[in-house]
């Protein structure tokens, strides 16, 4: 039964909000030094963190804060995009991991503002490498450092295709860029150049298959990087000599499901191997010498970065759904269950857990999704909330809007829609050149398991998501309006065309690898996806909730899309806010504020369907 809808200041609900939630990054060749991300002053900074002496620094205070940034491998720097009002595009900058009083020193100075949230550096501080999108293709730099010196960045190579990188070996003797160059759409391959003289050394590629890059060996002259194709079907690790050009499987045949590759011990004997099946996760050691394999055990819940402090014990970052992230030391020495909470943001309210579930969709393929009930029988008015990406996956993760909307007495399902990683190659090329058709047909699978097992209302459920999660609820909303009692996206794709015309020069990369071409070449692939193309057939509110300074999902094509909506009579609204893409994430208040919105808004629903 819901509960009344409390928007008073000390609402219940807005204490999940209030735990201080935060992103970790170990420097890998100083161990005891850690970038943190934390919005534990109500809005994202960056903050150093020294883990023998346990202190916690604010590195970066501004406006509409910070969430994307890096540390050096050496920890004597932390590296982030200057970019104005959450806009995603500017200069990267460095500041001292001590402080010292140094203001920002830009990295590139002498180039124009651009729009890349990646950044890498070698494990001497020697060099600083970037990817830079423009109008004639994927610039890829380098730029020498030696202490506070910096050099003018030198191309290494310019590719017409989406590229990452580079990344460099121990010393920046060798740098490697991802590159789709060869094959289009997500299939990238890795080549290797001479940092120095820019010449290509080596490439590896799998045809139809897609190589992602890991980390270099932690040794000095060791050229070995850590890398997974997914030639086999699922994601596998190997070992690629960058300067010999071989590359060696590692032997897990055994294991289910996609294994990556994820760290180096110190004297490289040994890598940390991350095994995702049904979007659950098994860490394991791999001898590379003898093949052997040691299964680790750890707490459930999800590990989404870990790395090494020495041979004997990891770092981990760990989260379930009633726990919100911490950083945790593991000790690996006999595989044994023990860990020490090194970070910790504090307790959160008693939360309900989430339970993986699976069913199937239209052509019989296999869905996995992550299910919540409130308190109460059932059947609830229900939220299926889908996931930004679409290369990405929801695992399971401390979320305040699934507890917010628990509490009121709503179920709740979140997905891993085709598209989504990990769960296979051919799952997650489906919807390649299709957008919008194989997702919405697992929502609506979605929907009737929720019916057929009594836990939604069949006349209650509503769909939310951000980013990409939000252009499919407007998606499905269009396409199969009878289906759904309202829908709320965030920060939303409306109309791929227009999104195409005015997004930064990266996304329109990644826009060309899922349709396949430009609008030009593609345009009825990108109408057919469009939300804009079914905006008549709209048989239920909408709100929206998007950035006025979002590069990612500009403002034209939504201010279109209401436009449109409202011209034939159709219930959607437009809340604005004035930061980008991730500014309501950013900010806990803005965060409660779209919350209680989203609130309101359904419950207004409910309300007019009694009446």
């Amino acid at each position: 039964m819901l509960k009344e809808l409390s928007t008073a200041e000390d609402a219940p609900w807005k204490k999940w909000f209030l735990v201080p939630r935060m992103l970790v990054e170990v420097a890998r060749g100083s161990p005891n030094r850690a970038l943190i991300i934390s919005n534990k002053s109500g809005i994202y900074e960056l903050y150093a963190f020294d883990l023998l002496s346990n202190t916690l620094r604010q590195v970066t205070n501004r406006p509409f804060g910070t969430i994307f940034g890096t540390i050096s491998p050496d920890g004597k720097n932390i590296y982030y995009l200057d970019d104005v009002q959450g806009n995603e595009t500017g200069h990267f900058v460095r500041v001292p991991f001590e402080g010292n009083g140094k203001k920002p020193q830009d990295m590139t100075p002498k180039l124009p503002p651009y729009s890349t949230l990646s950044c890498s550096i070698d494990d001497t501080s020697s060099h600083f490498g970037l990817t830079i999108p423009g109008p004639d293709g994927f610039d890829s730099f380098v730029v020498g450092l030696s202490g506070d010196s910096i050099q003018e960045p030198r191309r290494l190579s310019r590719n017409s295709k989406l590229t990452d990188g580079p990344f460099f070996s121990h010393d920046g003797k060798v740098s490697v860029l991802a590159s789709a160059e060869r094959y289009g759409a997500l299939d990238f391959s890795l080549i290797s150049y001479g940092t120095e003289n820019g010449e290509k050394m080596n490439e590896i590629f799998d045809e139809s298959s897609r190589i992602d890059p890991g980390t270099f060996s932690p040794l000095p002259n060791d050229q070995r990087m850590l890398a997974t194709s997914n030639k086999s079907g699922v994601q596998r690790p190997l070992v690629w000599d960058t300067a010999a050009g071989t590359r060696v499987y590692l032997e897990v045949q055994g294991l289910e499901g996609d294994v990556v590759g994820w760290s180096w011990s110190p004297d490289a004997r040994t890598v940390l191997l991350c095994q995702i099946s049904r979007a659950s996760q098994q860490l394991w050691l791999y001898e590379l010498e003898t093949a052997k394999l040691t299964k680790l055990n750890h707490p459930g819940g999800t590990i989404d970065s870990a790395c090494f402090q020495s041979n004997e014990t990891l770092l981990v970052r760990w989260q379930d759904s009633a726990t919100a992230p911490q950083l945790m030391a593991l000790s690996i020495a006999d595989g044994s269950t023990r860990t020490r909470v090194l970070l910790e943001p504090g307790p959160a309210p008693k939360s309900r857990r989430w339970r993986s579930v699976s069913f199937r969709s239209s052509d019989g393929q296999e869905i996995q999704g992550w299910v919540a009930v409130p308190d109460g029988a059932g059947p609830f008015p229900t939220i299926l909330e889908t996931h930004g990406g679409p290369t990405a996956a929801q695992f399971e993760a401390f979320n305040p809007r699934s507890q917010a909307w628990l509490d009121h007495g709503f179920a709740y399902l979140t997905i891993n829609y085709r598209g989504s990683a990990t769960f296979g190659k051919e799952f997650e090329k489906k919807i390649n050149g299709d957008l919008g058709h194989w997702e919405v047909e697992d929502m609506i699978a979605a929907r009737q398991w929720l019916v057929t097992n009594k836990i939604a209302r069949s006349d209650q459920v509503f769909l939310t998501g951000w980013s990409y999660g939000g252009y499919l609820t407007l998606q499905a909303m269009g396409v199969h309006p009878q289906l759904w009692a309202g829908g709320i996206g965030g920060v939303v794709v409306a109309d791929w065309i227009t999104q195409y015309e005015d997004e930064s020069e990266m996304l329109r990369g990644y826009d060309m690898a899922l349709f396949g071409g430009t609008p030009e070449q593609k345009r009825e692939a990108y109408v057919r996806a469009s939300p804009i193309t079914y905006v008549e057939n709209l048989a239920a509110p909408i709100l929206i909730i998007q950035g006025r300074n979002d590069t990612r999902d500009p403002p034209r094509q939504v201010e279109l899309y209401e436009a449109r909506a409202r011209s034939l009579g159709k219930n959607v609204k437009v809340e604005w806010f004035d930061t980008g893409h991730v500014g309501s994430m950013a900010n806990v208040r803005l965060s409660i504020a779209h919350q209680e919105l989203m609130l309101q808004w359904v419950y207004n629903i409910l309300r007019s369907k009694q009446n």
